[in-house]
């Protein structure tokens, strides 16, 4: 698999990293563990090297079998991991934000013992904490820096404005949002913004939680305990309005001999050279599919037609839900 360095930093990672969150937390019931395992190391030998968790992601137990199945890939691997959140102690619910800098310290040091690590490659800010300065947040995370206990600082979700202030104050080393052929809001103020301070971005849920794959319809049920049967997007209504953005995929792969998942991601990295999309899966057959998109090459006239056509496609539905969607872009 071909490298990408993330924007002006020296941290290089596979060209397409691994979401892990679905292994154990949003998409229905946590998988089995030692499948899992299998699944992560089985990634590593086919050349991805950058994963990506979070503490909420379980909570915690995430974190944990990311710390078990990349054990043995000590300096080979790099592992993206979260703060920002407050977490019900009895229930580890989320009950909010919280990046104050004491918060940020312990969850660094929580984080490290679960993920069975010296320092974390990629320390990302969740959201944006409006009750904290940014700037204090970003000196928190300079100073695990300073200590060795992280590498790299990271934002989730934040707006132009937040991250040249947290730039200022420690260079940011990558951005994550959700950003995919059917989600497209970073192009407008976000991408511009990175690529002049020279931050990398890395998309999550570059294959829209599976929609842009082709395997999902208006008659698609979702396990009460899946996230998307919540998210405006995934209602039948939604998913029958949007399935023309799937049938484009599907025309351009069948020119190409790929699927419409392999065309959606290798759209993403056609965009720039320091994007780095994280598809989640839980299946082998799915991760080697996305593998595969790493070398599926679009010509300029391929992407001139994919935003032609995909201009006249109005994607229905919010991404999130009211409240989720305010603690993100700020």
């Amino acid at each position: 698999m071909q490298k990408r360095k993330l924007g002006n930093s020296n941290l290089e990672v596979s060209a397409l990293g691994l979401g892990c969150m679905g292994m154990s937390f949003s998409y229905g019931p946590p998988k089995d563990k030692h499948e899992m395992i299998t699944l992560l190391r089985a990634a590593v030998e086919r050349g991805v090297t950058f994963f990506d968790t979070a503490e909420v992601y379980g909570p915690f137990t995430n974190e944990t079998l990311l710390g078990e199945a990349l054990e043995p890939f000590k300096g080979q691997v790099v592992i993206a991991t979260k703060f920002g959140f407050k977490l019900d102690p009895s229930t580890g619910k989320q009950a909010g934000l919280d990046s104050r800098p004491e918060h940020i310290k312990q969850v660094a040091e929580d984080s490290l013992k679960r993920l069975k690590i010296d320092a974390i490659d990629l320390f990302y800010q969740h959201r944006v904490d409006l009750d904290v300065p940014i700037e204090d947040v970003a000196g928190a995370v300079k100073e695990l820096i300073q200590q060795g206990k992280v590498k790299h600082f990271g934002l989730s979700e934040a707006a132009a404005k937040t991250i040249r202030r947290a730039h200022a104050a420690q260079p940011v080393t990558a951005v994550q949002s959700e950003y995919s052929l059917w989600t497209r809001g970073p192009e407008a103020e976000v991408l511009p913004t990175l690529e002049e301070l020279g931050i990398g971005f890395v998309p999550y849920s570059p294959l829209g939680r599976g929609f842009l794959t082709g395997k999902m319809d208006a008659n698609t049920k979702f396990d009460e305990t899946d996230f998307r049967s919540k998210l405006p997007r995934y209602t039948p209504e939604a998913l029958k309005a949007n399935q023309a953005l799937v049938d484009l995929l599907g025309k351009i792969g069948a020119e190409k001999k790929a699927t419409p998942a392999q065309i959606a991601l290798a759209w993403l990295l056609a965009q720039k050279p320091w994007i780095v999309p994280i598809p989640g899966t839980t299946k082998l057959h799915r991760l080697e599919e996305n593998i595969g998109a790493a070398t599926v090459e679009l010509t300029s006239g391929d992407l001139r037609e994919i935003e032609s056509a995909a201009a006249e496609i109005k994607v229905e539905g919010a991404r999130y839900p009211e409240a989720i969607e305010k603690m993100t872009g700020r």
